[in-house]
């Protein structure tokens, strides 16, 4: 079976052992899986971090550090292991400078699963023997650093360091995570508190308190720093504190393993501290150097057209009107909601912090993010629409930790610009709504514990005076604010929550109701029937296309195909700015993929939608519902679309057997005539009939000679053909393509069908052999057959075809089998006779004879 790309989703990484520093069920990691998935905060996969077989990595007392006597740069130790060594210590070859007798490192034993999954064995290190390995941070997964080794007393100076110990405890070095995929309308989850408040309501644990809940900060303007935000439509909140006194240095161990856990490279510990706190609550933060900020003020406004701003990613990109810029005194030094600029970042030379935590509108960091082709942790969060409240959860702890993790004053006063609360939206539930909705009724109790775990907040409305419902009034959180805006979202809260696989299957209340396929309906079953029948696989393909793929097609820029292409306002990728008018580009897209993973034999086909610019009205061989709807669309929005029908076959088109000749070599191959089998098919299974004639001007990316227009009643809907030599885009070596209008395939298919006895009487059969010039094709021939045949000629074949000298030069013979046939009675020669001499008439007229 042909392989299918995957398509692409959002994710975020949550270390459990974080997680469960917030909501701790009495579940192991597959239960929490299953949990956090059925109530829609799916679980994506499972990693393992760091180490495993955590019984080899071991808390080591340096005894001795002596250098190796064939090596200048390694030292050979002997490391006290206590009980777990009892025939006593262990020597240890290792290459780092900073070991010293006296301290306690961590050690990985001989049996030990690196992060790496490698095995730790003996070794030999220039003759001699090393019985495990002192570890620095990457050994443990912990971060990037191999420079020096771990001493344990510098980042667990309170832990059990009894040589010989578990290292667990004092480092973290192993952790689950849960690969999570976030929906847009769920921002809040994109913080790890968020996710606990799903786990805590999903299991009924306990929740600890928000991270945020204790800020060490006041209100007023601080010294030292001010603020202007010009644009406040796009920057609703605005928030800063000064941080003076600032030591900036490496991050503790237990961040930096959660940050690397996370997905995120530890740097230094106060950019750190912006990342560990955007992970724990969902909003970003940026730290400016306040020396390095021009007149220690910046300015929030729309950019100038062409304006240009040099990124910490070491790039210079070039902004539009609608992009919003941080400023100082000296010009622009960040792009707002995406990246901080190179000029006012955090060194180690730093000793004032500027904490930036604003709210930026979705939509305008959305449009700036694809335009400039810069997607980072903070935009794709912004774009979601983050609540404003969450930035002054965010500077509360990001000051808690740089007052404990970089030793900072905290200057007094936040500028807080835009803070005004939005009033709190409150909404009606009601009790029978929940039971119509559901199927079944939720105790209100029930839905008031369920609401209140997920943070809103909830009244008992009681039994209200006559003509109202008894309920809940439910008041909605900030950060909930944008998704639920209406009763039916709170009963989905309630439902999610509650179990929605607990809810009892049942049917819609629809009295008198019925309902069944429409004739263009089942029309379309009993094609995709026929296509699977003939061996095709169904894709599906991208809607978007890009401009480059209609020019590997070979079309020139006036060509229809090319020039009626829609282009999109707002694209996800240049590769996807178009709106297809053909299904040929998705077609060979799949093709390749499958062909470059060693798939060569293919037969695939593609129902899907292509697009053009309205330029001219609908075709009026649609049904008229479709019709009318086409013409609407078109009028609204200048496009016009249809559904298509395309087919590729490469390769071989029959299975491997032990009667093909020659081999492979001897199977049936895709070309013209394989594809146009496929088509006599389709159309067979339709009762349409269809007329594939030789197409003098074929389309550029078929090959000229062996390509052909489908015809019905002499109104073209489409082209089958052998792909052109130089569409070479594309690696699908011999394919066989064709597309056609489905819609008008299957209306013409909706006419009534009679039908005719074929039992009652025998039919009679004659073979004839007629010889004709060659540039006469067969279909012409047949037609004028049945013409000539009339009534009783019930069915005509093409069964041979031979060129030769017996023939002629620039003639051909070709073998038809006729087939006479009666309703009333069995036929006699005699009566088929004048019906047979007529046929040959009609082949007299077009030049032909018969074959003796």
């Amino acid at each position: 079976m042909p392989l299918m790309e995957r398509g692409w989703s959002s994710e975020m990484r949550v270390p459990l052992s974080w997680l469960r520093e917030y909501c701790d069920p009495p579940l192991d990691v597959h239960g929490i899986e299953e949990r956090q998935t059925m109530t829609g905060t799916k679980v994506e996969a499972i990693h393992h971090h760091g180490v495993r077989s955590l019984d080899r990595f071991l808390v080591g007392g340096v005894l001795s550090v002596e250098r190796h006597p064939n090596a200048d740069r390694l030292v050979v130790c002997e490391i006290d292991l206590g009980d777990a060594r009892p025939e006593g210590p262990a020597t240890i070859v290792c290459g780092a400078e900073n070991v010293v007798v006296g301290k306690s490192v961590a050690i990985a034993r001989p049996g030990a699963i690196m992060p790496d999954g490698g095995k730790l064995e003996k070794a030999k290190l220039r003759g001699v023997a090393s019985e495990g390995m002192i570890l620095a941070e990457d050994e443990l997964g912990i971060s990037t650093e191999h420079g020096e080794i771990i001493i344990l007393e510098e980042h667990a100076p309170e832990a059990d360091l009894t040589p010989g110990s578990l290292l667990e405890p004092v480092l973290p070095i192993a952790t689950e995570v849960l690969e999570l995929e976030i929906t847009p309308n769920r921002p809040d989850c994109l913080g790890i508190y968020g996710v606990a408040r799903e786990l805590h309501a999903a299991t009924g644990a306990p929740l600890a308190p928000a991270p945020w809940s204790d800020d060490p900060g006041t209100a007023g303007a601080p010294a030292g720093a001010e603020v202007e935000v010009l644009c406040p439509d796009l920057c609703p909140r605005f928030t800063a504190r000064v941080f003076e006194e600032v030591t900036v240095g490496p991050s503790p161990l237990w961040l930096k393993a959660r940050l690397t856990a996370a997905g995120q490279r530890p740097i230094n510990n106060v950019v750190d501290i912006t990342n560990y706190v955007m992970l724990l609550t969902g909003q970003p933060l940026h730290a400016f150097d306040l020396d390095r900020v021009a007149g220690g003020r910046l300015t929030v406004r729309r950019a100038t057209e062409g304006e240009r701003v040099a990124t910490l990613d070491g790039q210079e990109r070039t902004l539009d009107g609608e992009m919003v810029v941080i400023e100082d005194a000296e010009g622009p030094t960040s792009i707002a909601g995406l990246m901080g600029g190179a000029r006012s970042e955090v060194s180690g030379e730093t000793g004032r912090v500027l904490m930036e935590v604003a709210n930026w509108h979705g939509p305008n960091i959305h449009r700036t993010s694809w335009t400039l082709g810069l997607r980072s942790e903070a935009s794709s969060r912004f774009e979601k629409g983050l609540a404003p409240e969450q930035c002054m959860h965010a500077q509360a702890l990001a000051a808690r930790l740089m007052i404990d993790l970089c030793g900072a004053r905290l200057a007094p006063g936040t500028i807080d610009i835009g803070g005004e609360p939005a009033p709190a939206a409150s909404i009606h539930l009601r009790a029978e709504r929940v039971e119509a909705i559901l199927g079944t009724p939720v105790a209100r109790e029930r839905q008031a514990e369920i609401l209140r775990a997920l943070d809103f907040e909830v009244r008992d409305a009681g039994d209200p005076p006559s003509g109202g419902q008894a309920g809940l009034d439910v008041t909605v959180p900030a950060l909930r604010r944008q998704e639920v805006t209406r009763e039916a979202d709170l009963i989905e809260e309630v439902a999610r929550i509650d179990g929605l696989e607990r809810l009892p299957t049942t049917l819609p209340k629809r009295r008198g109701a019925y309902g069944m396929l429409s004739p263009t309906q089942r029309l379309h079953r009993r094609a995709l029937d026929a296509l699977i029948g003939q061996g095709l696989y169904e894709v599906v393909g991208w809607t978007f296309t890009a401009a480059e793929k209609l020019e590997h097609l070979r079309l020139s820029p006036e060509d229809p195909a090319r020039a009626g292409a829609v282009e999109l306002e707002n694209p996800l990728s240049e590769d996807q700015a178009l709106l297809r008018t053909t299904l040929l580009c998705s077609l060979l897209d799949v093709a390749a993929h499958n062909v470059a993973r060693g798939i060569g034999n293919l037969a695939l086909f593609e129902i899907g939608t292509v697009f053009a610019r309205a330029q001219e009205p609908a075709a009026d061989s649609v049904t008229e519902g479709a019709e009318s709807l086409l013409a609407q669309v078109a009028g609204e929005t200048g496009v016009r679309e249809r559904r298509s029908l395309g087919v590729l076959l490469a390769g071989h088109v029959t299975p491997p057997s032990w009667r093909d000749q020659g081999g492979a070599g001897g199977r049936a191959r895709a070309d013209f005539f394989a594809l146009k089998g496929v088509l006599e098919a389709l159309c067979g299974a339709l009762r349409v009939g269809v007329e594939c004639i030789a197409d003098p001007e074929p389309p550029p990316f078929l090959h000229p000679g062996r390509a052909g227009a489908i015809m019905i009643e002499g109104e073209s809907i489409g082209w089958l053909g052998e792909l052109h030599p130089l569409v070479s885009a594309w690696d699908v070596p011999g394919a066989a393509v064709m597309e056609l209008d489905l819609d008008r395939l299957l209306a013409a298919g909706i006419a009534p069908r009679g039908y005719v006895d074929l039992i009652s009487f025998p039919p009679l059969r004659e073979d004839i052999a007629a010889v004709l010039p060659q540039e006469i094709p067969a279909a012409e021939v047949i037609g004028a057959i049945r013409g000539a045949g009339g009534k009783l000629l019930d069915g005509v074949e093409l069964f041979d075809v031979y060129t030769g000298p017996q023939v002629g030069e620039s003639r051909r013979s070709l073998a038809l089998s006729l087939v006479f046939r009666s309703p009333e009675r069995t036929l006699t020669e005699e009566e088929v006779a004048p019906v047979r001499e007529r046929i040959v008439a009609a082949l007299e007229e077009l030049g032909g004879e018969l074959r003796a």
